[in-house]
């Protein structure tokens, strides 16, 4: 099984659209894909309730604390088969949680909205990953993902120097737009929309699905194409 965290300290900043599209881009390749929401807000496993039965299926297992018992949902159940995790964190996770979840975790994807305030809120977060978090030591892969970002931002040449600077990969700039929206809102992924409506989007996010399957960065985000998962046999 291999388990992709996406997480960030600051809320709002894209998360379950990362963790809904990561999933069904898998579940639609043949892969068994499955989601563990830890929000308490509950948006991804809201989003699977949202699919379409004629989609593939993506297990979803609730991860959330109760908050009237303290306790861990029942829901937390994976089924063995899963080759895919997605987890999809909550803003501002407790130091306890965040241990647990990284003692789950192959690699870290960071969603990171177009403001000065959450972009320095994403660079201590990742130091704090860095020195309390153990993902060097632990092995574990992170990198950065631009969401939301409007075409004529440069507000994150900073950050991208800064994770270059630690040796972290800075992925690709997901532009805002309503193809996310609309896909959110029917259960359904980019790459399960019709093509003439989501290519763009698709070719956005593609370096993410890469570097998931092992294969890491070599040109712009924004010149990657679309590579059906069935034309590469990593895993």
């Amino acid at each position: 099984m291999n388990t992709t965290l996406v997480i960030n300290a600051k809320g709002g900043v894209g998360k379950t659209t990362i963790t809904t599209n990561l999933a069904s881009y898998f579940a639609a390749n043949g892969v068994a894909t499955a989601i563990m929401d830890y929000d308490p807000q509950g948006s991804s496993l809201h989003w699977l309730k949202q699919r379409p039965p004629e989609v593939p299926t993506i297990h979803g297992a609730n991860g959330a604390q109760s908050q009237t018992t303290g306790l861990r949902s029942m829901g937390k159940y994976v089924p063995p088969t899963t080759e895919q995790l997605i987890l999809d964190a909550p803003g501002g996770p407790s130091r306890l949680l965040l241990q647990e979840i990284l003692g789950r975790t192959s690699s870290i994807v960071i969603p990171v909205a177009p403001s000065v305030i959450d972009i320095q809120a994403t660079a201590n977060f990742i130091k704090e990953l860095l020195l309390v978090g153990g993902i060097r030591h632990r092995n574990i892969r992170v990198a950065v993902v631009a969401n939301r970002v409007r075409s004529s931002t440069t507000v994150y040449e900073p950050l991208e120097r800064f994770v270059s600077s630690l040796g972290l990969s800075f992925l690709a700039r997901i532009l805002d737009s309503e193809v996310y929206v609309e896909a959110a809102e029917t259960g359904v992924g980019i790459f399960e929309m019709d093509s003439e409506d989501s290519v763009e989007q698709c070719r956005e996010f593609m370096p993410i699905i890469d570097w998931i399957r092992g294969i890491e960065p070599v040109a712009a985000p924004k010149t990657s194409n679309v590579i059906p998962l069935k034309q590469s046999t990593a895993s």
